[in-house]
């Protein structure tokens, strides 16, 4: 059954945080929310925490997941980017967007699609995933937290924990995030291509 903390939103109780990133570390699969909508996460070489992610999700090998990071040298030792994504990237984050781009050698092979090689890098805003980050010191996989055949992430923590008490090991209660998912934004080929429209304005990549 999964634990439930009650996180303020505009300040992160440290004492909290430090829990949820021990569970984290210790291989469990969290529920915390994002600048768009809440999400699943563990450490991104957890084998069995990336498997609960799919099941739940009911995605396979070939859905990217994505890796969120503290900042953008996070972001610049886990993908591949040139001048002009990085100057696209950095005017655009924090914020509700996810970057495909090409993944680096420190990304684990069980993360990327099996034939590009390819991998969604976010920046988040908002601070309670900002402080898990800083505390846990390196990138945490995501994915929204859709169900399947749903049109819309969930959105209230009390219906996640009842929905997933029994896959999670954490929800974290932070508030209304939004039922958006985040804008997806392909930087592959050199121009700016929007997959996706979402919670982030997609106008800079137009």
């Amino acid at each position: 059954m999964s634990q439930f903390f009650v996180i303020h939103p505009e300040n992160p109780q440290a004492r909290l945080i430090n829990q949820a990133v021990d569970i984290v570390r210790n291989g469990g699969v969290i529920a915390y929310p994002t600048d768009s909508a809440y999400a699943l996460g563990c450490l991104m070489g957890n084998k069995n925490g990336i498997d609960t992610i799919r099941r739940i999700r009911q995605i396979d090998d070939k859905h990217n997941l994505t890796l969120v990071c503290r900042d953008l040298a996070d972001l610049a030792m886990f993908a591949k980017v040139d001048n002009v994504a990085y100057r696209l990237i950095k005017n655009n984050t924090p914020g509700p967007y996810t970057f495909i781009l090409q993944a680096t050698r420190e990304v684990p092979r069980k993360l990327l699609h099996p034939k590009r090689r390819t991998i969604g890098l976010r920046v988040l805003g908002n601070k309670i995933a900002s402080a898990l980050l800083d505390a846990l010191g390196e990138p945490m996989l995501s994915t929204t937290l859709i169900l399947p055949n749903e049109e819309q992430p969930l959105g209230d923590p009390y219906e996640i924990r009842e929905t997933l008490e029994h896959e999670l090991d954490l929800v974290i209660d932070g508030g209304f995030c939004g039922y958006d998912e985040s804008t997806i934004v392909s930087l592959l080929e050199g121009v700016p291509e929007v997959l996706r429209e979402g919670a982030g304005d997609p106008a800079p990549f137009l």
